[in-house]
């Protein structure tokens, strides 16, 4: 329904629960609920751009908003798990970054996952089970043509990633050859996703 919003913070609140923006576009308030790291980022009367999920229940809508589209995007690859909902997948991001949480999800730690708060081992390991092929493999119609490309074979990986994530090829070439003219080393991969999502966050 909605992709992101573009306003003002005119309010922040929080309680133990939730943190909370009100955004103000076009002299509506959105009200948003929020990770604790973005909750801790802007201030009041910033501008802001702000990623949104709809979160719709039986008996309320709500928006989750995300201050980085990667943050939004592996939000909802969290909430398709069965048994993650909104509040499970926003305790994750509270506690990891996206490429950490990718990583571990990916090389099956499931013990740095059930850092998280409400997170056990056994849903740690669903969660590994059912997002690690989401994560580093795309369908046939989806793989980036390299033919003309000149990129470095150790960037597949890290193409995939970020094609599950909902990035375009174009992006994310430019970004992987971006982060390849800052001096990051692709074979160094955790590092080197990180870099590429801080490059197509801009």
């Amino acid at each position: 329904m909605f992709d992101y919003l573009k306003g003002i913070l005119v309010s922040k609140t929080q309680n133990q629960k939730a943190c909370y923006y009100t955004v103000e576009v076009g002299g509506i308030g959105y009200l948003l609920e929020v990770t604790q790291t973005d909750f801790n980022t802007k201030s009041i009367d910033d501008d802001v751009k702000i990623y949104t999920v709809l979160i719709h229940r039986e008996d309320t809508m709500s928006l989750c908003g995300f201050l980085s589209k990667e943050a939004r995007d592996i939000f909802n690859i969290l909430t398709s798990v069965s048994g993650v909902g909104s509040k499970m997948a926003l305790c994750l991001l509270n506690e990891f970054d996206v490429s950490d949480l990718i990583y571990f999800v990916i090389n099956e730690n499931s013990k740095e996952l059930t850092k998280a708060k409400g997170v056990g081992t056994k849903l740690a390991q669903k969660i590994i089970l059912e997002l690690k092929d989401k994560l580093v493999n795309v369908s046939a119609d989806m793989k980036i043509s390299l033919s003309n490309s000149d990129m470095p074979d150790e960037t597949v990986y890290i193409q995939n990633i970020l094609l599950s994530l909902g990035y375009e090829e174009e992006e994310i070439i430019n970004a992987i050859k971006q982060a390849c003219l800052q001096g990051h080393n692709p074979k160094e991969q955790e590092d080197f996703l990180r870099v590429t999502l801080q490059i197509l966050s801009v």
